[in-house]
């Protein structure tokens, strides 16, 4: 079989975080190499690496070659991906939804026909062309006939389209590109049905026939050892285990995926035991309708002073649960809190209640980026309830004395490491940016806190602190957590019990010590008798 890709001992540093490290891989013409590990283990990194990503570029570039047709390549952008015949499609869409399905394949590629005034200036009239409509629509509708999509109209807006067919016309544009030797998939089933899935994996099995060559990466396993001809693990930025399908199981791949060293953390002793009968938190039947994140139909009992992690794959829907309960995302569901019905829906209400969220999205939803440290610290504390603040001459004002002072207190303890408390967050580091997140949501005194990947994107010496912290809320203050996080290591060295959602659901509940095997199977959505522990 002739290689059309070798990528040879690449690694890969962010911000002195070492996220790839000596990582080969090659893939043979219309072969399917199906890439698999935990989130975080370096798949989406590598393949921006072969795409010629801007972040890549942006932030250092890569050690190691690539080997693209036997010729060694620099790839520094996507558009010399696509001139050499290398097509991706994205986790996240890249589509324009005011655009019709047509112009989306075509973007770029658009064929234009002469008109009068183009033809009066010659060759500088080139630009002044008209798009040939007739001609664009035969070519999108060949690509789209070709994955067999002969339900999707190619003049329809791509807004309207369901999530499935979007997708497909993602690949359709790719198809398009005449000149397209190796696909990447990265993720293409997440937002897919069973069918709708089904239907995928047959058009990635008529690409290979075709001679394409076909990088797959998915998180639900049974897919991967349906159509992929050889399979690569990674884990923790390393290739830990490669080979034929057919010298793998789920079992394997699941062990493989996830089994790590995890430090034995002593956590202090609580100043009250946790019962199973004292249930601060009962969820049953939620639904939240987060794009991406879609909770389907999601119960458990949150128990009163423990920490409880919830974990899963990406776009399983971990996230959706904290964003649903806190009213960022529309949820429905029977909820009741501390014995009583609770108000979905309302963030006021959640807060009023007690029930305080750190966003996994800390810029975009967590932090004022252009305002103090000091003020994001306390601005959900004076907004909701009137906190730091002083009556002067009849008028409500700020507590300027109370904010510094609290600020300071904070920055101290959570060790923010910042200029001082007038410095706008948006000049400190991811590390510190979470730790200003925390020490916002302890000022607000909450008896719940949901927190949502709170060390993404920050290095081990943050992490490490990051956690301390929310275990010393938990043991000092009483607060009960609950921990979302991708980082099935992260869970395991602070948490009671661990959730683990696949299709939107609970799939387990496991202690932390359970079997490495275990989790990877549940988060494949694979484990088929589960023992619930609550």
């Amino acid at each position: 079989m002739k290689t059309v890709l070798e990528m040879r001992n690449i690694s890969k540093f962010y911000y002195g975080n070492q996220v790839l490290k000596n990582v080969s891989i090659s893939v043979g013409e219309g072969e399917i190499l199906g890439l698999v590990g935990e989130n975080g283990a370096g798949k989406s990194t590598l393949m921006n690496i072969l795409f010629g990503m801007p972040v890549i570029h942006s932030t250092g570039g890569f050690e190691g070659e690539i080997i693209f047709e036997g010729q060694k390549v620099d790839i520094d952008s996507p558009s010399k991906a696509m001139e050499l015949g290398i097509g991706m499609v994205h986790q996240e869409f890249m589509l324009l939804p005011g655009f019709t399905v047509t112009e989306n394949i075509k973007l770029n590629r658009e064929i234009t026909r002469p008109n009068l005034l183009s033809k009066m200036l010659g060759t500088k009239g080139k630009r002044l062309e008209t798009l040939d409509i007739p001609a664009m629509r035969r070519d999108a509708r060949q690509a789209l006939d070709t994955i067999k999509m002969h339900s999707i109209d190619e003049m329809e807006y791509v807004a309207s389209l369901p999530v499935a067919h979007k997708q497909f016309v993602e690949i359709a544009r790719e198809i398009d590109k005449r000149t397209l030797k190796l696909l990447v998939l990265d993720e293409p089933t997440a937002v897919l049905t069973e069918s709708e899935a089904e239907n995928l994996l047959n058009i990635i099995r008529l690409l290979s026939e075709k001679g394409i060559s076909i990088i797959f990466i998915s998180h639900r396993l049974h897919e991967i050892l349906e159509v992929a001809h050889r399979i690569v693990i990674l884990r923790d930025g390393q290739v830990v285990a490669e080979g034929r399908k057919e010298e793998f199981t789920v079992y394997q791949i699941a062990e493989k995926m996830v089994g790590r060293k995890i430090e034995n953390v002593q956590l202090p002793p609580r100043k009250k035991e946790i019962s199973e009968n004292n249930v601060i938190m009962s969820i049953k039947h939620l639904k939240v309708h987060m794009p991406g994140e879609e909770v389907k139909d999601f119960s458990i009992d949150i128990r009163e002073g423990e920490i409880l992690g919830i974990g899963g794959l990406a776009g399983q829907g971990k996230l959706g649960i904290a964003n649903g309960i806190f009213g960022l995302y529309p949820a429905e569901g029977d909820v009741t809190y501390m014995g009583k019905s609770y108000q979905l829906n309302s963030p006021m209400y959640a807060l009023k209640s007690g029930i305080v969220y750190v966003s996994e999205d800390r810029r975009g939803v967590g932090l004022l980026l252009d305002e103090s440290v000091e003020m994001n610290i306390v601005a959900t504390a004076i907004t909701a309830f009137g906190m730091f603040t002083k009556k002067f001459l009849g008028f409500t004002v700020y507590d300027r004395k109370a904010i510094r002072q609290h600020a300071e207190n904070l920055i101290k303890e959570l060790d923010i490491r910042c200029k001082g408390p007038t410095q706008p967050v948006r000049r400190l580091s991811g590390g510190n940016q979470q730790k200003v997140c925390l020490a916002r949501a302890f000022t607000l005194n909450p008896k719940l806190l949901f927190v949502s990947e709170p060390t993404r994107g920050i290095d081990v010496g943050a992490k490490k602190l990051v956690l301390d912290y929310l275990v010393k809320l938990n043991r000092e203050h009483g607060i009960t957590i609950v921990l979302t996080s991708s980082e099935l290591a992260e869970l395991k060295s602070i948490c009671d019990r661990i959730a683990i959602v696949a299709e939107g659901k609970l799939a387990a509940v496991l202690p932390p010590t359970a079997p490495d095997v275990e989790f990877g199977l549940a988060m494949a959505g694979e484990l088929k008798e589960v023992k619930v522990n609550g």
